[in-house]
C-alpha cells in the first residue's frame, strides 16, 4: 500500500470541530453529577460555585493546551505533546494511559450513565444497564467504521439535538421554578469526606473531553488556526450552559429532593416539568445528547491508538495501524478501544469510574501545562499565544494539582489501581522497543 494512501484525511472544518468539542463535553456529567456535586458541597450556593470553578479550571487548561497544540497539529494529541516536550518514554506513558485506562474508562462511564436513562425511558429494571451500555458502545462504534465525516456528521446532529433538552431545562427552571437557587442546604449527606474540593472534582468529569479534539489534529483543515478557536469557544460555551442548567435545576427541584433522587434527578425533572409524554421526549433528547458524547469519545481515542501504532509503540502495531481502504477509518484500533471499554464497564461503577478517569488524565495534563514554559523559550514566534501568560498556565497547573490531591485523599485504593495500570506500560514499552530493534537488525542482515 502506498504510504500516502495509509494516511488520515484532513476533512474536518471549524463547524465539525466545534460540534465535536461541545458534543464530546456535554453529555452524562451535567445530567448525572448534580446530586453528587451537591452532596459534597452540602449547599446549593457552593454547588453552583463548584460548577463555575470547574469551568474556570478547564478554560485555563484549554487556553494553555491551545498554545501547545497549535505548535504540534498532529494526530495523537497529548501523546504527541508529551513526547515532543519530554521524550519518548513519557510520551508513550501518556498514550498508554489514554488507550488502556482513560479512554476505555470514560467511554464505559458515559455508556453506563446513558444506559440508566434508557432503562428509565423504557420502564425496565436497571439490571439491564450493563447489557444496554455494551450495546450502545458497539452501535456507536459501528458508526465510526466509516469515513470520519460520518462520525463528524453524527456529532453535529446530536449536538444540535442536545440543545433542545438543555434549553428546555434552563428556560423552564429559570422562569417556572419556585425555589431560590442559592443558599439551599441539604439535611442528609450520603457520603463521608465530602467537601468543596470533591465537588469540583465531580464537575470536572462533566467538563472533560475538551482535549480530545487535539487527537484529530491530523484530520483537521488548517489546525494551527482552527484548534485554538474550537477549544476556547467550546469550553466557554459549555461553562455558561452548565452554570445555567445547574441554576435552573435548583430553581425547580429543592436541594434535599435532588440529594435523595441522586442519578434520577434529570428523569424526575423531565417528567415533573413536562408531564409523562413531554418527560419521555425530553429524556429521549438527553439520551441523544449522551450518545453524541459517546460518539465523540469513540471518534477520538482510536486516533491515539493509530498514532502510537504508526510509531510502532504498541504490541500488534501493524494491525492497529490498519485503515479501511475507502473511508480511512482505524477500525482495528476502534475495536480494541470498544473491547477495553466493555471490560471496564463490567468491573466498575460509572460514578467511581468517572472520578478515576479525571484523576488519571490530570496527572498528565499537569506535565503538559508545565511544557508551555519550555516552548515559550524555544519558540518566540507562535501561531497562538495563551492570553494573560503566565497567570493562565499557573492557574491550570494549580487546578490540576488540586484535582490530583483531592482524588488521592478521596479514593486512595482506586488511585493506586489506576496508577498501577499506567506503570505496567513501562515494561511493555521496553519490550516493544527491544522487539523493534530486533526487527531492524534482522532486516539489515537480510539486505
Amino acid at each position: 500500500m502506498d504510504k500516502q494512501d495509509n494516511q488520515l484525511r484532513r476533512t474536518l472544518g471549524f463547524g465539525s470541530a466545534i460540534a465535536i468539542v461541545i458534543g464530546t463535553i456535554i453529555g452524562s456529567g451535567i445530567f448525572f453529577k448534580q446530586a453528587s456535586v451537591l452532596a459534597s458541597a452540602e449547599n446549593s450556593t457552593l454547588a453552583i460555585a463548584a460548577w463555575i470553578f470547574g469551568g474556570i479550571i478547564t478554560l485555563a487548561a484549554g487556553l494553555t493546551i491551545a498554545e501547545i497544540g497549535a505548535q504540534m497539529p498532529y494526530t495523537g494529541g497529548l501523546y504527541v505533546y508529551l513526547e515532543k516536550l519530554y521524550g519518548r518514554t513519557l510520551g508513550f506513558l501518556a498514550g498508554w494511559m489514554q488507550v488502556i485506562v482513560y479512554g476505555p474508562a470514560i467511554i464505559a462511564a458515559v455508556a453506563g450513565f446513558t444506559a440508566i436513562l434508557v432503562c428509565n425511558f423504557l420502564g425496565i429494571s436497571t439490571t439491564w444497564r450493563i447489557p444496554i451500555a455494551l450495546l450502545l458502545i458497539i452501535l456507536v462504534g459501528l458508526i465510526n467504521f466509516f469515513d470520519n465525516q460520518v462520525g463528524a456528521a453524527f456529532s453535529i446532529i446530536t449536538t444540535i439535538g442536545k440543545m433542545i433538552p438543555i434549553f428546555a431545562i434552563i428556560i423552564f427552571g429559570l422562569f417556572w421554578g419556585q425555589n431560590d437557587a442559592l443558599n439551599q442546604t441539604i439535611g442528609e449527606v450520603h457520603q463521608t469526606g465530602g467537601n468543596f474540593g470533591v465537588a469540583v472534582l465531580a464537575t470536572l468529569f462533566a467538563y472533560d473531553g475538551w482535549i480530545l479534539i487535539a487527537n484529530l489534529g491530523g484530520e483537521m483543515k488548517n489546525p494551527q488556526k482552527v484548534l485554538p478557536k474550537v477549544i476556547i469557544l467550546g469550553i466557554t460555551a459549555v461553562l455558561l450552559i452548565y452554570a445555567l442548567i445547574t441554576i435552573g435545576i435548583f430553581r425547580f427541584i429543592p436541594a434535599n429532593l435532588i440529594n435523595k433522587l441522586g442519578e434520577n434527578t434529570t428523569a424526575y425533572l423531565a417528567t415533573k416539568a413536562f408531564g409523562q409524554i413531554g418527560g419521555k421526549l425530553l429524556t429521549l433528547g438527553i439520551i441523544i445528547s449522551m450518545l453524541g458524547t459517546l460518539n465523540g469519545k469513540i471518534i477520538t481515542f482510536p486516533r491515539i491508538v493509530y498514532a502510537m501504532a504508526k510509531r510502532q509503540d504498541l504490541p500488534f502495531s501493524r494491525q492497529l495501524a490498519y485503515l479501511t481502504p475507502k473511508g480511512k477509518s482505524p477500525v482495528v484500533a476502534t475495536i480494541s478501544i470498544i473491547a477495553l471499554a466493555g471490560m471496564m464497564l463490567t468491573c466498575f461503577d460509572p460514578d467511581r469510574l468517572s472520578d478515576l478517569c479525571v484523576f488519571t488524565i490530570y496527572c498528565f495534563y499537569v506535565l503538559a501545562f508545565f511544557g508551555i514554559f519550555k516552548l515559550r523559550k524555544e519558540n518566540p514566534v507562535r501561531p497562538f499565544s495563551t492570553p494573560l501568560y503566565p497567570f493562565v498556565p499557573i492557574l491550570a497547573i494549580a487546578g490540576g494539582l488540586f484535582v490530583i490531591v483531592s482524588e488521592l485523599l478521596n479514593d486512595p485504593a482506586g488511585v493506586v489501581l489506576f496508577i498501577g495500570i499506567v506503570v505496567v506500560g513501562l515494561p511493555v514499552f521496553a519490550w516493544v522497543r527491544r522487539k523493534n530493534k530486533q526487527v531492524i537488525v534482522q532486516e539489515l542482515d537480510e539486505n
